[in-house]
């Protein structure tokens, strides 16, 4: 793998990790229509290690007051993180349960690239449909109980290369009356614990083959990079728009695959 290509590679992985439009699909897609060779999960959970960092420096001051928070002397405050940081812990369990379960078929079957399209248009239209009839319940603070448990129960099913890890945890806070930027908000903690998991468990398999360390931390820090541009540009594309532009996006991605498909070129 050339620098070349680690570092698009990194630029796709800070965009459509955050922006929710399926990073999965995506990193397994764009090489194979560009002829380049596809490096394998592990080297797709390296690059997460760069949205990890962008997460950190997006959210760095939520977690520290969190952090602060579980020891401040204000009843109230110390009260409101512990729960803030056990609706996390919890909502991050059944992405964990399913990623250990299904890590073999997340590298072979998962990868089917006519289901992959499919996941691309049937929930973009979830996405774009969810925002436009649930109705707004919540618009700042932290969701209750049973919202992060329904969250965390959708972000299991982004292990379905296609799915989107945010799309899928933004529809279902939406859909339980968080506004956009709330539910996009959450999504983004909740991305952090269980980014940090996958790269910690794939760290063995990080650099192999013709991928080098100096070409890995390329691809890395490129990903770092356009993350926090992607997260601080959605939250403020949130505060007045909605969808519909990612679901076209989405469906003319699925089109894309299905084409080069019929035509072999895939």
């Amino acid at each position: 793998m050339s620098f070349f290509q680690a570092i698009v590679l990194g630029v796709i992985q800070g965009l459509s990790e955050f922006l929710p439009i399926s990073s999965s699909a995506h990193l397994y897609v764009v090489p194979k229509l560009l002829g380049w060779t596809y490096h394998g999960l592990a080297f797709d959970v390296a690059l997460h290690w760069g949205t990890l960092v962008a997460l950190l420096i997006a959210f760095g001051r939520d977690w520290l007051k969190l952090a602060r928070d579980v020891f401040s002397g204000d009843a109230a405050e110390r009260s409101d993180a512990i729960r803030t940081w056990l609706t996390i812990i919890v909502a991050s369990i059944p992405a964990v349960i399913v990623g250990l379960l299904l890590k073999d078929a997340a590298e072979t079957a998962l990868r089917n690239l006519p289901l992959q399209a499919a996941m691309l248009a049937v929930f973009g239209f979830l996405l774009w449909w969810v925002d436009r009839v649930a109705p707004v319940r919540q618009t700042e603070g932290n969701p209750g109980w049973s919202t992060s448990i329904v969250v965390g129960l959708a972000q299991a099913l982004a292990l379905i290369p296609g799915v989107s890890r945010s799309g899928i945890t933004i529809t279902a806070g939406r859909a339980r009356g968080l506004s956009r930027v709330a539910a996009a908000r959450f999504s983004f903690l909740l991305a952090t614990p269980i980014t940090f998991g996958a790269g910690v468990l794939e760290f063995k398999h990080m650099v192999h083959g013709d991928v080098t360390l100096p070409v890995l931390l390329a691809g890395v820090a490129s990903a770092a990079i356009v993350g926090v541009i992607a997260i601080r540009s959605l939250i403020r594309f949130l505060g007045h728009a909605g969808f519909l532009g990612f679901f076209i996006y989405r469906v003319a991605f699925a089109a894309l695959i299905v084409i080069a498909l019929v035509r072999g070129s895939v």
